[in-house]
């Protein structure tokens, strides 16, 4: 291996940060744009529920089914992109999650009634659910060892700035007829789908996959175009291709899925790792603060309906900041460092909202102070989930699956984050008017400090390991150890 630390090697700049291979940055992009959909939905939804709620005359738990349904419907496209994704390749599979989000915008956009709204949520979600699977791992699989977490991080990058164009057409199209402009903000996402399908065809399939399926001279073409120079490519094939082979003697004739359900010691850890970040991902509650950041500042005393608009505007501007703080460190800074941050940001930020939610509660005359609090505390809890449980989520779980179990394990990973993001959209508003907004935040508070001491003792840290490497952190107790220190 130590022919691959001195290729690593050279492959820094005179500055002593990773070269970044201009061909893969470019795949990466590519792949990761699909991620831009289901950011809109997020964002333009939090804004487009306030009109929805008036011509549809909706529920509260109507309104919560609305939003929530997509994230509880993409588990259908994550559980089936891991298959789909090993048969018709990564590229294919993401050209498939464009194409289904688009079905799902124009079911939206057009929508003459609730029910004819929510099938379009459940198409759309479906395509989410593939593309939130695929996008990290096809990404992962293409970028050289020293640049991974940086390229692999796009995928939230993509969903953060989608989140920000939401709330910016939020913002543009709120001043038009309630029967016509939430129409418009769900039904524009149907373009840039049809673009990102498009743009994907011209992208060249993951080498791993290649080499699964026995196109060693394809796989060598990628490689040598996401390399910096042929060593390192004909380096990178070797490893690949003995790792195959070990994957494919080891496996005893067994499938993928009756080794994920009856997992050997490595793997258990392994899945462990990439459940628990998904899991706590979502049961930090983030989805639904951006969700639902509307409802939670009407119950604070902004009652102006552009006024609410506008302040998650100033979220999105934070959020997008921060996560591409965290891209561009992520291979220098390592992933538990930045996670660990992120973590303990945001449960302090939960507190102070927790707090200032729970006197505002209390308060007559509703002070602009306490109001500010809770926006400063918002836009730091957002801010440090893009630091790190939001771009790390995707790089880690991506990038820990052995190359034979990688698709499908991401997609039980996956399909775990979008489950409780499901559950978390579809209960907050119940949860929260049983005890309180101030009271809800105050649990997700709790959450995270469970989340943090879950990160330091089982995640290791993978940074400038090819994934072929990563596989040994997860050997034994010991070395897993030493690789968090």
């Amino acid at each position: 291996m130590d022919s691959y630390v001195d290729t690593t090697t050279s492959m820094e700049s005179s500055s002593g940060r990773p070269r970044l291979n201009k061909y893969a940055l470019a795949c990466a992009i590519l792949a990761s744009t699909n991620s831009i959909l289901l950011g809109y939905d997020i964002g333009v939804m939090s804004g487009a529920v306030l009109y929805i709620k008036d011509v549809f005359k909706l529920s509260s738990v109507q309104e919560e089914v609305l939003v929530g349904s997509l994230n509880v419907f993409s588990l259908i496209g994550a559980l089936g992109a891991g298959k789909t994704s090993d048969w018709i390749g990564r590229r294919y599979t993401i050209i498939l999650a464009a194409a289904t989000f688009f079905v799902g915008a124009l079911l939206m956009g057009l929508a003459p009634s609730y029910p004819f709204l929510m099938a379009g949520r459940v198409v759309a979600g479906i395509g989410v659910g593939y593309s939130l699977m695929v996008a990290p791992v096809y990404t992962a699989e293409v970028s050289p060892a020293m640049t991974r977490g940086f390229l692999s991080s796009f995928p939230e990058v993509f969903i953060t700035f989608g989140i920000l164009l939401g709330y910016i057409f939020n913002y543009a199209l709120s001043s038009l007829p309630p029967h016509i402009n939430w129409r418009l903000m769900l039904g524009l996402a149907a373009f840039p789908a049809v673009a990102i399908a498009l743009g994907v065809l011209y992208m060249p399939e993951s080498p791993r996959w290649l080499v699964m399926k026995g196109k060693i001279d394809e796989a060598k073409r990628v490689l040598r175009k996401t390399s910096e120079n042929e060593e390192e490519a004909d380096l990178r094939l070797q490893e690949i291709t003995k790792a195959s082979s070990d994957e494919s003697s080891n496996s005893h004739g067994q499938g993928v899925w009756k080794e994920l359900l009856m997992p050997s010691k490595p793997l258990q850890r392994i899945l462990l790792a990439a459940i628990g970040i998904n899991f706590f991902m979502q049961a930090s509650g983030n989805d639904a603060v951006v969700y639902y950041t509307p409802e939670v500042f009407k119950a604070a005393g902004i009652h102006s309906r552009k006024g609410l608009v506008g302040v998650t505007v100033i979220m999105g501007i934070a959020k997008t900041s921060f996560v591409l703080v965290s891209a561009v460190f992520l291979d220098s800074f390592g992933r538990r460092p930045l996670l660990l941050l992120g973590s303990t940001g945001m449960a302090i930020s939960l507190i102070a909202l927790g707090l200032g939610s729970k006197f505002l509660e209390h308060s007559v005359h509703k002070p602009i102070w306490a109001i500010a609090l809770c926006v400063i505390a918002v836009c730091a809890d957002v801010s440090f989930f893009s630091i790190g449980l939001g771009p790390i989520t995707w790089v880690y779980s991506s990038e820990i699956f052995p190359t034979r179990l990688r698709a499908q394990g991401t997609s039980l990973a996956v399909s775990v984050n979008r489950l409780v993001s499901g559950v978390v959209a579809m209960t907050f508003l119940s949860i929260s008017k049983k005890i309180t907004f101030g009271g809800m935040f105050l649990v997700l508070a709790g959450i995270m400090v469970l989340a943090t001491i879950f990160f330091y003792f089982f995640l290791p840290e993978t940074k400038g390991k090819s994934l072929e490497e990563i596989g040994s952190l997860f050997e034994n107790k010991d070395q897993r150890e030493m690789s968090t220190r």
